[in-house]
């Protein structure tokens, strides 16, 4: 069931309805209907990975428990790695497993030996990567002190299988949600029309943005061989504001379904590509892994209190495992190493963090440099989403080549769609609204409240029977 289905407009009402009116005389009750229903909104994928998500949810509820409750530290350590090995071998084996096995045979048959690799014909489940994180940091903040186990089963359970985040996060911590969790929710009409707003406006950067967007971007990747360097530079920005779109938009329209049950969920998106530096883009760009992997990597690993040599190796390995986190490719790998490349000047500079407050513009010669330095950032990025998107390594160096060698700008016509201009103007206004706007979580609900709104349903209305394009990007992962 996608954000952007009849299914889900029908969905969510009921499940509104029940909650508020039926459901509503305490938090058990509440959070009882809403496993329920993030159950039913699982199974309307595939019903059958269902016991992987009661498998995990209870194997970290009963470690959770047994980790606070062990006065030797052998008892916490075996608790604790049991959890830890056991997620990431379901994860491992379902994600990764016959991309390490495809990549062994291709070393053997590369050093002169046969190899056939024994490949599992397992689909991934949907999901997989953001449910086993919520886990894996429950576990390791109890095993390190900083929370307590939580033994309500009914509450540690919509922790995880909470049908907003579920599928495609954001990666939510039990420090920040479990507390919401566990006290009863009171309608507020002015939280449940901002998430009305933000849905609105998730949708649009799906519907509008995205899908139009992924029409293009993917006739452009498919066909890149026959492509002039001004369509290959086209189809690297729309392909940037595609994922953009898309995995923003679902935040968008997860963080604004939460609003309407009284819930809040950690912003993963805060416009990245305003950003006037590679390190300000990851603040910005999804948030809440970043800071998964800063809380429970980077840090443990000596964080930045080492000299530079192990900054740098730390800045590598939490981009290169973000990367593999995307994606059994090597060209996630490749975009994580990328993107750690485009980190170094800055850390060893010790600028990383020069960047931080909001982008503000006047006439003068900074803004100028400030406004070179977010289209040079921006432009860095598209080089590396062309390794994001590609298939293989091969096709996006020979799409990066053909880009820089070509040398012929003139308009291509696009088999399947009419010339492209149009879709230009739409960027240009999305980016025009969201500067306007980069305070804000979404631009709606200030000012012509009721006009924005019409005018966001009708564009969304228009562009959902124009595209084809329907599935979420990070679904995948």
């Amino acid at each position: 069931m996608f954000f952007n289905s009849l299914a889900f407009a029908i969905f969510l009402p009921i499940v509104f309805v029940l909650y508020w009116f039926v459901c509503n005389k305490n938090k058990t009750t509440q959070n009882t209907l809403l496993i329920i229903a993030s159950y039913y909104f699982y199974s309307c994928w595939d019903w059958r990975f269902l016991f992987l998500l009661v498998f995990s949810t209870f194997l970290d509820y009963y470690t959770g428990i047994r980790i606070e409750k062990s006065k030797k530290d052998s008892g916490r350590k075996f608790w604790f790695w049991l959890s830890i090995t056991v997620n990431l071998g379901f994860l491992a084996l379902f994600k990764y497993f016959n991309f390490f096995a495809v990549s062994f045979s291709e070393l053997m048959r590369g050093i002169g030996l046969k190899s056939s690799p024994f490949l599992l014909d397992v689909v991934l489940p949907v999901g997989i990567s953001f449910y086993t994180f919520h886990g894996l940091s429950y576990v390791i903040d109890i095993y390190y002190k900083r929370i307590k186990a939580e033994y309500n089963f009914v509450d540690y359970s919509l922790f995880v299988s909470y049908f907003p985040l579920l599928v495609a996060g954001p990666i939510e911590r039990a420090t920040h949600l479990l507390p919401e969790i566990k006290v009863k929710r009171e309608f507020d009409l002015q939280k449940a029309k901002e998430g009305v707003y933000q849905i609105i406006w998730g949708l649009v950067k799906k519907v509008v943005i995205a899908d139009t967007c992924a029409t293009y971007a993917n006739a452009i990747f498919d066909n890149y061989t026959s492509m002039n360097s001004f369509s290959l530079i086209l189809g690297a920005v729309y392909f940037a504001f595609q994922i953009y779109g898309d995995f923003s938009g679902y935040s968008d329209i997860a963080l604004g379904v939460s609003k309407l049950f009284g819930l809040d969920l950690l912003r993963n998106f805060n416009y990245p590509y305003f950003s006037r530096d590679i390190a300000e883009f990851w603040r910005r760009w999804h948030i809440s892994l970043s800071s998964w992997f800063r809380d429970y990597l980077y840090i443990p690993l000596g964080g930045s209190k080492g000299g530079m040599w192990m900054k740098i190796r730390n800045t590598f390995i939490i981009f290169l495992v973000s990367g593999f986190w995307h994606g059994a490719n090597w060209t996630y790998v490749v975009w994580g190493g990328i993107n750690a490349l485009y980190f170094l000047p800055l850390l060893l500079r010790k600028s990383n963090r020069n960047n931080m407050d909001i982008v503000v513009l006047d006439w003068s010669w900074d803004s100028v440099k400030v406004v070179g330095n977010i289209l040079l950032t921006f432009l860095l990025s598209c080089l590396a989403w062309v390794f994001f998107r590609a298939k293989t390594i091969a096709d996006a160096v020979l799409y990066l080549k053909q880009m820089f060698t070509n040398a012929q700008f003139s308009s291509q016509y696009l088999a399947n769609e009419r010339y492209n201009y149009e879709l230009i103007l739409m960027i240009v206004l999305f980016v025009f609204v969201e500067w306007n706007n980069r305070t804000k979580e979404e631009p709606i609900s200030e000012g012509k409240t009721m006009l924005k709104m019409a005018l966001a349903i009708l564009a969304i209305i228009a562009f959902g029977t124009y595209s084809d394009y329907k599935e979420f990007i990070y679904f995948q992962f």
